[in-house]
């Protein structure tokens, strides 16, 4: 199993869609490093490192790389794992909006050009989220 990877693929506008961006071959260099924190049944929680900063780019790379975020409407579909409890379903299906979360960002200062850091928890939705996966993946024991 594959504990992780890098995408180092061009992000541009998507060629039929020009709301959406997707990897493109003449897009700008993108590149996000994932690694797997935890595998569930049908989902996984990854962490990603950017080493860019594209339009959408955790989004459109984990989609590209078969890692969809739960709750994009834009780049992912709802999950349906096979014999999933109903509970978990209506989970995934009333999770409004994307299962992302800055934990740690870190940037230069714009004037002193010293690494600025922040850190925030998950938050209460994601962390039920994740529980409920790790419910769902003991029952099904993967």
């Amino acid at each position: 199993m594959i504990a992780g990877g890098t995408v180092d693929a061009p992000i541009g506008r998507h060629p039929a869609d020009r709301v959406r961006m997707a990897v493109v071959k003449n897009g700008r260099e993108a590149v996000t490093h994932y690694r797997v924190r935890e595998r569930f049944r049908a989902h996984t929680l990854i962490e990603c490192r950017l080493e860019t900063g594209r339009t959408h780019q955790i989004r459109v790379h984990m989609a590209h790389a078969k890692h969809p975020l739960v709750g994009d409407p834009v780049y992912s579909r709802l999950a349906n794992p096979r014999q999933a409890t109903p509970e978990l379903l209506a989970l995934l299906r009333d999770f409004r909006r994307q299962a992302l979360h800055a934990e740690k960002l870190v940037f230069a200062h714009p004037a002193s050009g010293e690494p600025v850091a922040t850190e925030a928890p998950m938050p209460a939705d994601m962390q039920a989220l994740v529980a409920a996966l790790r419910h769902d993946s003991a029952m099904h024991k993967i």
